[in-house]
């Protein structure tokens, strides 16, 4: 029963946490130093842990401990924190959607580069049955527009894979490149101002090594490409779709860059073994 005789670990398991850092609120101030009985425990009531469990959830929320404390003294003695603890709430559930964003982009990504190893594991059986083309590795990228994700893919492929590679884009339904897809090549030193956008139906006729579709309705739109080749889908949210400032728009494209320099440097490494390549530097 609390208020007699109560043991710093059992106020401390109450809580879920450590009995140190029961003491460490003890000699900061945030709870109030405990009244110490003749058989040496320490004498500790209800309302004890109560401040101990409010302290514990806003530390979680990312307080420091004053502050957590502060905030765990009005509650107990006012009852109402609402106006304070409101903005920290919002602001810990928009970090976390932020993390759990992160997280799908990560699941996303070694997705595609479980199936980027698959395809090249095919692609090296492939090799060993018919002779061994001396050109380069050819690779289309297609979506929908071919006015972002895949002239930035394209764009990448080529800054990335060298001479070992001969990358294309082409879209599903041509709508022109996106001003802000040359805005953030241009960031990274490659100029793209001359590209133009493409529609499928101009190669289908080519052979490929590689058809990778970066969005949704692109793969379900796609045509079938004859001869020996392998499919791939990295799937990507599209820039374009982003609404606000130009600020926030080019942050988009921007975002979009790192994730397809994320799939096509493995991409690159796996396609050239395969390929029987090497790795170059």
């Amino acid at each position: 029963m609390y208020g007699r005789d109560v043991r710093v670990s059992d106020l401390a398991r109450q809580a879920g946490v450590a009995p140190s850092a029961v003491r460490f609120y003890e000699e900061t101030g945030v709870l109030p130093t405990a009244v110490r009985l003749p058989n040496g425990y320490r004498a500790y009531g209800p309302d004890d842990l109560s401040r101990l469990r409010f302290v514990v959830a806003l530390r979680r929320l990312g307080l420091g401990p004053e502050e957590a404390g502060r905030l765990a003294k009005l509650y107990l003695e006012q009852g109402d924190v609402d106006a304070d603890l409101r903005p920290l709430i919002a602001e810990q559930r928009a970090a976390i959607e932020r993390r759990r964003a992160e997280l799908d982009r990560l699941e996303a990504e070694l997705v595609d580069l479980d199936d980027t190893v698959r395809a090249a594991g095919r692609a090296r059986n492939t090799m060993e049955e018919r002779p061994m083309s001396s050109g380069p590795i050819r690779v289309l990228f297609v979506c929908t527009g071919n006015s972002a994700r895949s002239q930035i893919a394209e764009a990448l492929l080529g800054r990335i894979g060298g001479a070992d590679f001969e990358a294309r884009s082409a879209g599903t339904e041509p709508a022109g490149v996106n001003p802000y897809t040359v805005r953030v090549l241009a960031g990274s030193g490659i100029d793209w101002s001359r590209a133009r956008s493409k529609s499928v139906t101009e190669f289908l006729g080519e052979p490929w090594d590689y058809v990778i579709t970066v969005c949704d309705r692109a793969r379900q739109a796609c045509p079938v490409f004859l001869g020996d080749h392998d499919s791939l889908h990295w799937g990507l949210d599209d820039p374009a779709a982003v609404e606000g400032t130009d600020e926030v728009r080019l942050a988009a494209f921007q975002r979009t860059e790192i994730e397809l320099v994320n799939r096509i440097r493995p991409f690159v490494e796996l396609a050239r073994r395969a390929r029987g390549a090497g790795t170059r530097a």
